[in-house]
């Protein structure tokens, strides 16, 4: 049976057919779909599937569970990987006795933001296989192949995508669960090989390391899925002497090209990108004069042909990234992999596009401001935060604020214009120190969100309290973690019932020994920045946490506030309004011929009442009975 489904979505589907019993992750797109389309079912499914605090949590919550014997995956996006790495790395050597699956999901174009990093090099550090996802149906097809391999090679195995593959959905051909004993955990003692407290011991659990990479090797160019797919796959044109090496999300833009412009050109796949199939690749080299390597981010895979066809006894023109054919940076068009054949072939291929029509899509092409949710309380703090730097005398460009990641960056936007960094996870807290440690004597304050908080904001807490930095934290705390899809977070709002124990971010931080903690309502402005001021200028380390629920999630519960509206006799059109706040529920009318300019506040407000505070004509009032 076929059925429509995105990569993670076909990823979640393999993970229910191969009788996998725990599934831990952190959100972070593009993978994050993976885990909210198991979670719906955990209850039918009888396995365990959970948000961990951290990517590393999440892998070692996973790992053991492999070790108990049990088919285990995690899933993460490519910085998540730089979280886990530290016991990814050591666990990597150790091995596995049950299938451990660590799903990752890259993202070329940076489609979702951090840094358009390429995970492959984890899979040679670390000297794990890796299986690279090139269609919705490998997304299924290849959960179950790593499986197959991880469990028969006694170690963990990646599996990787990217934006292009997970985002996007095709039909798929849906299996049948495996009928898989019922496995009982057990975990057998053996210190040589779990620990790392002797040089003889690691020693032998690199060289099994690579032992295992062998048995990948093998296990992975001779499979053919159920569906029909070869994992490697060679494809000679007699009559052709050029050729192409992909891997990954390239080869859909790369079979339309050869079908669109009839090419007859020879081509080798590699579905494991570590390691590479090498005598696969010896052979196909032998064969062509002049090859195109074909793959996303950096050229690992092209790195290795020429090292392979270095020793061959013939010349092999290698073209892509190393000879800008391609560039390092970006997703893959079909453009670009037209543009990129024509190099390789020597020849101008037709267009086939009619130029009137891109010049009209050129023209709806729709810019997409960056800017808060209606009703969003993260408006409210910036704003609050804005207002109390202005009111202690200070210039906006004077004071170093250090952003986060998640909602809270978007502060970095216009109007507010507010943070000046953002590195990653936690990484605020720590940057903030360092700019006083460097000799700023100014104020200097960190912002992040509640998930990133329980994430990695709690160590750096603790070194400033313990250091004595004087320096403020604000939390913005909306009890979810929003930005990638209101996943739950230990701090998020208990709403099914169920009995999840609600961390309280406050007695975390008296817990880490602050002392000056305030709690203010974002939508209470002049309360929430009268709390900051005081914040700002306490000696020691101070904590602001602005508590309020994101409100797109409030609005689901059917949560309402007064809404606000326009007294036009009073409106002048000043705009103050919509230039300090930018938020998408008020539209601003301009002076015509019949009508002075002034302000609309749409039936999408949401009620959070922060314009009242700004208007210097008192021309927003509450709308009261309907009116």
């Amino acid at each position: 049976m076929k059925k429509l489904l995105t990569g993670n979505e076909a990823v979640a589907e393999g993970v229910i057919e191969s009788g996998v019993e725990v599934v831990c992750g952190y959100p972070g797109t593009p993978s994050t779909e993976v885990i909210l389309t198991l979670l719906p079912q955990k209850e039918e499914l009888g396995i365990h599937i959970e948000w961990s605090t951290n990517e590393k949590v999440a892998f070692e919550i996973a790992a053991a569970a492999a070790w108990a014997g049990k088919r285990a995956l995690v899933t993460m996006k490519m910085s998540g990987v730089n979280v886990a790495a530290d016991s990814l790395a050591s666990i990597a050597y150790s091995g596995c006795t049950g299938g451990l699956v660590v799903f990752v999901a890259d993202d070329p174009g940076v489609s979702a933001g951090m840094p358009e990093e390429d995970s492959r090099y984890y899979a040679k550090s670390m000297v794990v296989p890796m299986l690279d996802l090139a269609s919705q149906q490998e997304c299924l097809d290849y959960v179950k192949l790593a499986f197959e391999i991880s469990e028969k090679i006694g170690g963990p195995i990646f599996l990787r995508s990217t934006t292009d593959i997970s985002h996007v959905a095709s039909n798929v051909e849906i299996g049948k669960k495996l009928k898989l004993e019922k496995r009982e955990a057990h975990f057998e003692r053996d210190i040589a090989k779990y620990t790392k407290a002797s040089a003889a011991w690691c020693m032998a659990q690199h060289q099994d390391a690579l032992g295992r990479l062998a048995k990948a090797s093998k296990i992975s160019d001779s499979y053919i899925t159920e569906s029909g797919i070869k994992v490697n796959e060679t494809h000679f044109e007699n009559s052709s002497k050029q050729g192409v090496i992909y891997a990954g999300a390239v080869e859909g833009n790369f079979k339309e090209a050869l079908k669109k412009y009839n090419l007859k050109l020879s081509w080798l796949k590699t579905g494991i990108v570590h390691p590479l199939p090498e005598e696969r690749m010896k052979k196909f080299l032998e064969k062509v004069d002049r090859v195109l390597v074909l793959e996303e981010l950096d050229p690992l895979v092209e790195a290795e042909v020429i090292r392979i066809a270095y020793p061959l006894n013939k010349k092999v023109e290698i073209l892509g990234k190393f000879d800008k054919t391609l560039s390092s940076i970006g997703n893959y068009s079909f453009k670009k992999i037209k543009n990129a054949l024509e190099i390789l072939l020597k020849t101008k291929f037709e267009s086939g596009q009619d130029p009137k029509i891109l010049e009209k899509a050129k023209e709806l092409e729709v810019k997409r401001p960056t800017s808060f949710c209606i009703g969003c309380p993260h408006r409210g703090t910036y704003f609050a935060l804005n207002k109390a730097i202005k009111n202690l005398k200070y210039k906006k460009n004077e004071i170093i604020i250090t952003g986060d990641i998640g909602c809270t960056i978007l502060g970095i936007s216009k109007p507010f214009e507010s943070c000046w960094t953002e590195v990653a996870m936690g990484a605020s807290i720590g940057l903030a120190q360092g700019f006083k440690w460097a000799g700023i004597k100014k104020p200097v304050i960190a912002t992040i969100g509640d998930s990133t908080f329980f994430h990695a904001g709690i160590p750096p807490l603790i070194n400033a309290v313990y250091q004595k930095v004087p320096l403020t934290v604000i939390i913005l705390d909306n009890g979810w973690t929003a930005m990638t899809g209101f996943e739950e977070n230990p701090g998020t709002i208990n709403l099914d019932g169920s009995s999840t124990k609600r961390i309280d971010i406050v007695e975390i931080c008296r817990g880490c020994g602050i002392e000056d903690i305030k709690i203010i309502d974002p939508y209470q402005s002049e309360k929430a920045t009268d709390a900051i001021m005081k914040a700002i200028e306490y000696p020691g380390v101070s904590v602001v946490v602005s508590r309020r629920e994101c409100a797109l999630q409030a609005k689901r519960r059917e949560v309402k506030f007064p809404q606000r509206k326009i007294n036009i006799d009073k409106c002048t059109g000043c705009r103050i309004c919509l230039s300090s706040l930018a938020c998408p529920a008020m539209v601003f009318h301009p002076k015509d011929a019949n009508s002075k300019a002034y302000i609309e506040i749409t039936s999408t407000c949401f009620g959070c009442g922060l314009c009242e505070f700004t208007c210097p004509a008192g021309a927003i009032e509450v709308i009261k009975d309907g009116k």
